[in-house]
């Protein structure tokens, strides 16, 4: 009669502790993902110095207007 009965001096653990292992796997494959998310992950951030200096084209003088 006891063979039959789910008392907790079984072996019912044995579900509870693979489950424990699979969440606990998940939660360091989100901790790896937000790493790489947030903080850029490993790419190093390249600063570029761009200095431009052109000069404006100097314009033809307008047309005079007839009758001047």
């Amino acid at each position: 009669m006891a063979e039959g009965s789910s008392n907790s001096s079984g072996n019912s653990g044995g579900g509870n502790s693979a489950l424990a292992f699979i969440v606990g796997g998940l939660v360091v494959i989100v901790a790896i993902i937000a790493f790489f998310v947030y903080s850029g992950g490993m790419t190093q951030k390249k600063s570029v110095d761009v200095n431009i200096s052109a000069s404006a084209p100097k314009l033809p003088d307008a047309p005079k207007p007839p009758g001047n």
